[in-house]
């Protein structure tokens, strides 16, 4: 249960960051998105990303059941959306198809670079170097690279019409970018044969 509010929390983080980028979608929001993974880590709370390349073989089970929360606190965000005098929603919309246009195996091979950005700055923060937090997170948002969790959040802000027309589409690209993630988390540890710690 733990695990589970903290999941969540760590979603809720991502959503209010999220609201942030989409009411800029400029490197100003790029880098007011770094609030979410300064939050946290901070806070000690399970994101995806920031799990999955420490995790042994058989937690993976564990790891989508953050996953899980991380997307209820998106949700929870999304829906929050609602009641904003911005734009979100259409600025969401115009961001995702962008994504869909890119395609689900360009997608996942994208989402690679920001889990290897992701693993490297929560690596640095337990140490208690921060700046690779404040950095990495804009630079993975200005290459284009998707994160799982924010892409949730983008997606369920996005109005009903964009989904009813892209169901298909939005599902095999976001499994694409959910597993390019895991890869880019571990690509260090993999490639070298350790953690990076």
């Amino acid at each position: 249960m733990n695990t589970l509010k903290s999941s969540i929390m760590s979603g809720i983080a991502i959503g209010t960051a999220g609201i942030g980028f989409l009411a800029t979608r400029d490197i100003v929001g790029s880098v007011l998105f770094a609030f979410a993974l300064i939050t946290v880590v901070s806070y000690k709370l399970k994101l995806y990303t920031g799990t999955a390349g420490f995790i042994k073989r058989n937690e993976v089970p564990y790891l989508l059941y953050v996953l899980a929360g991380n997307l209820v606190g998106c949700f929870i965000m999304a829906m929050l959306t609602r009641c904003s005098p911005l734009e979100l929603q259409a600025s969401a919309q115009n961001l995702l198809e962008g994504r869909l246009a890119v395609g689900p195996l360009r997608g996942g091979l994208l989402a690679i670079g920001c889990g290897f950005i992701m693993t490297t700055a929560v690596t640095f923060a337990r140490k208690g170097n921060n700046l690779p937090l404040l950095f990495g997170v804009p630079l993975f948002i200005t290459c284009g690279f998707p994160h799982c969790a924010a892409d949730a959040f983008f997606y369920m802000t996005a109005p009903l019409s964009f989904w009813s027309a892209h169901l298909g589409e939005i599902l095999i690209f976001y499994v694409s970018i959910v597993i390019g993630n895991f890869v880019g988390c571990n690509a260090y540890r993999w490639v070298m044969g350790s953690n990076p710690e």
